[in-house]
């Protein structure tokens, strides 16, 4: 325990800006793609699977390349100021988000918000990295991630209870923009790290970062980890992207509603309806264990080499995915959301860790930006995987559709999609739950899982060829 008064107060304050905003951001993110998706009638947008991976895809990955130039600006003008320019275009986006309804509108607003949070992640990290040691970086960006995590989890636990109760996506989105906004009473409290003071011109400084990246690129051992980190993140933004999707169309979550009816009623009375649990609320069970068992995880991996750690974390974490795309059985995505979770803690914070133990002092937000460059590459993929593949494998509005044609059945236009399911049921004799299984059973969508495991597993497999034949030896 001696290990946390090692840290300065600046990173316990750095750590609490990161849970305010994380809670902000996955209030919404984690009920963004049913937002994006489900239907009208529900208060959702009614979106197509593809639309809804373009825009997840693209936004999240101009979030991740921004930081390349948004680390400059920070190690220029200075991390406070940056900071609080990041929290005023957050909280504005956050209002002015569910205003829009059309695709270009929202896909606009999207953006808009993605450029508030470029500009915050290269500067809380490099503030992480700036305020820890060698001897402290394992256990202090554990401890980082775990505040990501405990935002990740409280966050949609609030917005869904909202959304529930009112009706609405409305209140999540003003929510979460007042969550954010707290962030600026806690700037009172940030002391401005050491860095060092840059008076050359900013397109200069911009050039020179370019060329800096560049110059990294051509190294081809550093370009083949980049592609390698970016399929792990093609697998993992399956959990925001296309599992709460495939939950809400597919699986049975009457399990955990009849477990909490009986136990722990606040849960399924505020989390659930018609005795299913909302799917963001199962998939937020991967928040909870993180928040749980990160610290002695992160322990347990503290003394591992950070490649060791991340081609371990990479495997498991491709099971635990796989494993959540498989089966209609609720109980049995849980477990595989644990076990997601285990290599989620093993890799992810390895990651980060890697990257500001091989930073230069005075360069920290700039290396933190370029660490994001698989994350954003990731995301791309991930929409796409999130989008056209799962719409051509499991989706089911595409497949009941494909069902009627098939079938000859005409059906009135105009329908929102839980209408159309209706009529569809009922037009085949069918329960809704019924037209379910038989999808299921005809068209096996859970073969999505396939994709994401050799995407998964090609990550692993390539990381470990790199750390045995690419890496020099010593």
């Amino acid at each position: 325990m001696n290990i946390f008064k090692k840290f300065p107060r600046t990173f316990w304050v750095a750590n609490t800006i990161e849970l305010f905003e994380r809670w902000a951001w996955y209030g919404l993110f984690m009920l963004f793609a049913n937002y994006l998706t489900g239907s009208t009638d529900a208060g959702a947008l009614g979106f197509t699977q593809a639309q809804k991976g373009l825009m997840m895809g693209t936004g999240v990955s101009i979030l991740y390349f921004l930081p390349l130039i948004t680390g400059a600006i920070a190690d220029k003008y200075g991390y406070k100021k940056v900071l609080l320019l990041a929290f005023v275009i957050y909280t504005s986006a956050f209002i002015l988000l569910p205003q829009f309804t059309t695709f270009t509108g929202v896909f606009i607003m999207y953006i808009y918000l993605a450029i508030g949070a470029a500009l915050f992640k290269p500067v809380i990290s490099a503030t992480i990295a700036k305020t820890t040691t060698d001897e402290t970086s394992s256990i202090g960006f554990g401890i980082f991630y775990m505040m990501v995590n405990i935002g990740a989890f409280v966050g949609p636990l609030l917005t869904l209870i909202l959304r529930n109760n009112s009706g609405s996506y409305h209140l999540v989105f003003y929510v979460s923009a007042f969550i954010v906004a707290l962030n600026f009473i806690m700037m009172l409290f940030y002391k401005e790290p050491e860095r060092e003071i840059n008076n050359e011109p900013f397109s200069k400084a911009i050039a020179t970062v370019f060329r800096n990246v560049f110059t990294a690129l051509r190294d081809y051992k550093f370009l083949i980890f980049l592609l390698l980190v970016a399929g792990f993140w093609t697998m993992y933004y399956q959990l925001f992207y296309t599992l709460p999707v495939f939950i809400s169309q597919w699986v049975d979550t009457s399990a955990v509603y009849d477990f909490f009816a009986g136990c722990i009623p606040f849960f399924s009375n505020n989390y659930g309806i018609n005795g299913q649990m909302d799917a963001e609320f199962i998939t937020n069970f991967d928040a909870l264990f993180i928040i749980i068992f990160q610290i002695m995880i992160s322990t347990l991996v503290m003394k591992w080499k950070p490649l060791h750690a991340m081609m371990t974390g990479f495997l498991v974490c491709s099971i635990g995915m796989a494993f959540t795309l498989m089966t209609q059985n609720v109980l049995f995505t849980v477990l595989a959301l644990f076990i997601f979770s285990i290599g989620e803690m093993s890799s992810s914070p390895k990651i980060t860790e890697y990257i500001g133990r091989i930073a230069p002092q005075d360069k920290k937000a700039l290396y933190m930006g370029c660490s994001f460059i698989p994350v954003c590459i990731g995301s791309i993929f991930a929409g796409i995987v999130s989008g056209n593949v799962y719409a051509a494998l499991s989706d089911k509005d595409i497949l009941v559709y494909k069902e009627i044609t098939e079938r000859g059945i005409p059906l009135s236009n105009g329908l929102s999609k839980s209408e159309y399911f209706a009529q569809a049921a009922a037009q085949m004799n069918m329960t809704a739950t019924g037209l379910t299984q038989h999808l299921w059973d005809k068209y096996h969508p859970s073969s999505i899982w396939t994709v994401v495991f050799v995407i998964g597993l090609a990550a692993a497999t390539g990381l470990f060829l790199y750390d045995r034949f690419l890496l020099n030896r010593k």
